[in-house]
């Protein structure tokens, strides 16, 4: 091995993020678990903890459906998460329709139910319910197809996901330590969470940030099994992309670091470059590309990262029954905005138990192809620009790493820029006046641009480059939708 990274954040900063994942831009995973079967509340990936707590929105529903958790324990879902349906070349073929340069499944959430067929612990896809190796199925069926291979790993919160300290519940039951995790002290949680524990609830965030801080740290049991079963996905299926829930930020420092230099040095026994992500503060700034949930940047930054938000119009992350969908309009100007300031996107979609993906999420995607099938020009292999854009509508966050407090509302006076080679691309968020000015364009020298088009028409433009900026008058028929792109050429200096 010629340059071999070190178990240290000197040697760990030094790797790159790789040309392929600068240029991808766009990829999509797939919450798919035990969870996708009640289907119900906000956030169903939680299901699993909220429904052991009384005064939840999930724990009434599932009394109502199945009976008292101490009766119908999460483990007994398992037998109805059949995946029957699952065909992975069918996901890889949609995923590829919908552009997406990268795709994977969730390995592991928060419940602790592996989809791959682990050696540590018996509970898993591959010898319950589906009973079959999804990691391992999916991984075939989307580098088959060209597109780069990547997992999502969350089972560093299963340490504390479970109500152990409930004695009348199975979480307690060391039989099933396994699923449900270490049994250990955590009496503090069950105040913190009585009547106000609901993810519907308003002052539900506050009190998780309470809960994470209180909680009592992993054991180095619990360490070497997170550790064990992160390597035994990096070294079976060598993905090109694993993604980290904020759990990692209880994993102890030592182990952090000698992840990341057993990945990023199998990555170079592989001969392939690898992109890990995190969320908040849990790494060290430049060992890896920091994730912000359901958020993304106001401008432009000096660092790349990315935006994980979920297709579904709830926050499910997970199969919801009667979901509303995000429309192709906001997932586009949602990609178009953060390619334009320097960012990715991730788009989860939650697959029905049977592991049929819905039609309406379908629909969604395919809307998303048909637009980068005509306009992937400029997002895939493109830069920022100086600007990111102009206009009047900003994107509103709340703090460095906020979710989205607000759905911005784009009008035709709305741009964003990307760049590639001789060509910069002014995407309309909505169909732009007839006559128009793109005033970042002062200070362009006068015999500068080359060419204006509008991507996917042979109608020419009448465009002129002045004091005020680069006027534009656009078509009077436009055959596109969802965002509108000007592709403005440079004369090369004779």
């Amino acid at each position: 091995m010629a340059n071999p990274f070190l178990s240290n954040w000197r040697s760990l900063r030094t790797h790159q993020t790789p040309q392929w994942f600068r240029d991808a831009k766009f990829g999509i995973y797939t919450h798919w678990g035990i969870y996708s079967v009640p289907a119900v509340g906000r956030n169903v990936s939680w299901y699993p903890h909220n429904m052991y707590r009384e005064g939840t929105t999930q724990f009434d529903a599932h009394v109502k459906t199945y009976g008292h958790p101490s009766k119908f324990g999460y483990k007994d879902f398992i037998p109805l998460f059949t995946g029957e349906k699952f065909d992975p070349d069918e996901w890889a073929d949609l995923f590829k329709r919908a552009g997406a340069r990268f795709a994977g499944p969730v390995a592991e959430h928060h419940d602790g139910f592996p989809m791959w067929n682990t050696a540590y612990g018996k509970w898993n896809a591959a010898t319950m319910g589906p009973k079959r190796d999804i990691v391992g199925e999916l991984e075939k069926a989307i580098r088959s197809r060209d597109m780069k291979y990547m997992v999502a790993m969350h089972h560093a919160e299963n340490w504390w996901f479970y109500p152990h300290w409930i004695k009348d519940f199975d979480t307690a039951d060391p039989q099933y330590s396994d699923l449900y995790g270490e049994l250990h002290n955590q009496d503090f949680a069950a105040d913190l969470w009585a009547g106000i524990g609901d993810m519907d609830n308003p002052e539900w965030g506050m009190v998780r940030d309470r809960e994470w801080q209180m909680q009592d740290l992993p054991s180095k049991a619990f360490l070497d099994r997170w550790q064990a079963r992160l390597y035994e996905v990096i070294d079976h299926y060598q993905p090109d992309y694993i993604w980290f829930d904020f759990g990692l930020k209880y994993i102890r420092e030592e182990y952090k670091r000698d992840f990341l230099a057993h990945y990023y040095n199998k990555a170079q026994d592989w001969q392939r470059e690898v992109v890990v992500s995190y969320k908040w503060d849990n790494l060290p700034p430049g060992t890896a590309l920091v994730d912000i949930e359901l958020g993304r940047m106001a401008n432009q930054t000096y660092f790349e990262w990315i935006t994980d938000t979920t297709i579904d119009d709830g926050e499910a992350w997970g199969y919801m029954k009667d979901a509303r969908y995000k429309s192709v309009t906001e997932l586009v100007h949602y990609l178009v905005d953060n390619v334009s300031k320097n960012g990715h996107l991730l788009l989860n979609v939650g697959p029905q138990p049977d592991g049929q993906i819905p039609e309406p999420a379908q629909a969604v995607l395919e809307g998303i192809g048909k637009w980068l099938d005509v306009n992937g020009e400029a997002i895939y292999g493109t830069i920022p620009w100086h600007c990111a854009g102009e206009g009047p509508t900003k994107t509103l966050i709340e703090g460095a790493f906020g979710d989205m407090k607000e759905k911005p509302v784009y009008t035709g006076k709305d741009f964003r820029f990307t760049v590639k080679d001789e060509t910069i691309y002014a995407i309309a968020m909505a169909l732009p006046p007839k006559d128009f000015t793109l005033t970042s364009f002062k200070g362009l020298y006068p015999d500068e641009l080359e060419a204006v088009h509008l991507v996917g028409s042979d109608q020419p433009l009448q465009w002129k480059l002045t004091a005020e900026g680069l006027s534009i008058e656009r078509p009077d028929t436009i055959p596109q939708e969802h965002a509108f792109t000007f592709k403005i050429t440079r004369r090369p200096l004779a």
